[in-house]
């Protein structure tokens, strides 16, 4: 019988060498079209950490990163194009159009190269993709928001990146709600693409022309800004949806002191990019069952514990966390 475990356990330690060795000379691209705002620095961020010590540890021989000087998908379109020539082996991709760069995307497939969208994905068959139920994430700002305002009232909407699945999927989920609790009304819609500056001064434009708001939904990002706006205004302070970033939570906190202010906050965790990373690593390791759609859950926050979180969230930062290769693996057993 110890003969027998031995042997599993050697067994488990060649397998573990085997899988660093098979990628150990690989090379890993990330094309990513937009880093304008805290929750993408804080991606980079968890992206850099994670796969430096990959390439530290010889997992993969490179993780480069490239980030377009523009949001114009044709710029992403040609960097994926450039990538494929330069021979990566996988590229990770948080794209600017679900299917406007498809045709990059299989470009990409036919040489041979992996594929992983993830937070703006692309719809490409051959691709991977890492997802977070962002219409449910929609959806769900007018189930907490018809908790505190039963009667309902007037909402203004803040988009975000104009053409990415983010932006389509929330919205769609946010207005699957208003149809749900008609009561609520969307009288005005504006972008603020996930910006705190951007959404601040889109919101104070069309404020001055609006009714009554009770309630700001919104897509992460913004919630600041919309706040910031308001108060300018003189306007009365509505329930704001927020995204995790570390200035809402602070403000939300400051709010809930003063006179108990309540809303509900929720975002994809930036680390998201690092997962997207160890499941192109692991598709170049040779696994052949890993699930080309990857739901994973967005990260909420509550009226009952966002103060807990809050001290860990750096200044000008992200509520995240980094995934490790065993997150990952865990990720594909929790999806086949």
């Amino acid at each position: 019988m110890k003969k027998t475990l031995v042997l599993s356990a050697l067994a488990l330690v060649l397998m573990a060498g085997s899988a660093y060795a098979e990628t150990a000379a690989k090379r890993i691209a990330f094309s990513n079209n937009y880093a304008g705002n805290s929750w993408r620095q804080a991606m980079l961020d968890s992206y850099g950490i994670v796969t430096q010590k990959a390439v530290a540890d010889g997992i993969v021989a490179a993780a480069d990163v490239f980030t377009t000087a523009d949001q114009e998908v044709p710029t992403q379109a040609a960097q994926i194009q450039n990538l494929i020539l330069q021979g990566y082996d996988a590229i990770v991709i948080n794209a600017g159009s679900p299917d406007a760069l498809n045709g990059a995307v299989k470009q990409a497939c036919d040489a041979g190269i992996v594929v992983v969208s993830f937070d703006g994905i692309v719809t490409e068959p051959c691709a991977y993709r890492v997802v977070v139920d962002f219409k449910a994430m929609g959806l769900q700002q007018l189930e907490e928001l018809v908790a505190l305002h039963p009667d309902g009232g007037n909402l203004l909407e803040i988009r975000g990146l104009a053409g990415t699945s983010i932006d389509e999927e929330i919205h769609a989920g946010i207005l699957e709600g208003v149809a749900k609790y008609p009561q609520f009304k969307i009288v005005n819609s504006v972008t603020g693409n996930w910006d705190q500056t951007t959404a601040q001064k889109a919101v104070a434009t069309v404020l001055p022309s609006l009714p009554d708001i009770v309630a700001v939904v919104d897509q992460g990002g913004d919630g600041y800004g919309a706040a910031q706006a308001f108060a300018a205004a003189g306007k009365p302070r509505p329930t704001i949806i927020l995204g995790n970033r570390q200035d809402e939570l602070q403000w939300w906190k400051e709010q809930k002191a003063a006179d108990g202010y309540k809303t509900w906050s929720a975002s994809i965790a930036p680390g998201v990019s690092s997962l997207a990373f160890w499941v192109a690593q692991q598709v170049l390791d040779g696994r052949t069952d890993i699930p080309h759609d990857l739901l994973v859950p967005y990260l909420a926050f509550t009226q009952d514990d966002f103060e807990s979180h809050l001290p860990d969230i750096p200044v000008g930062g992200v509520a995240s966390t980094e995934y490790t290769q065993d997150d990952a693996i865990a990720a594909i057993a929790e999806n086949m």
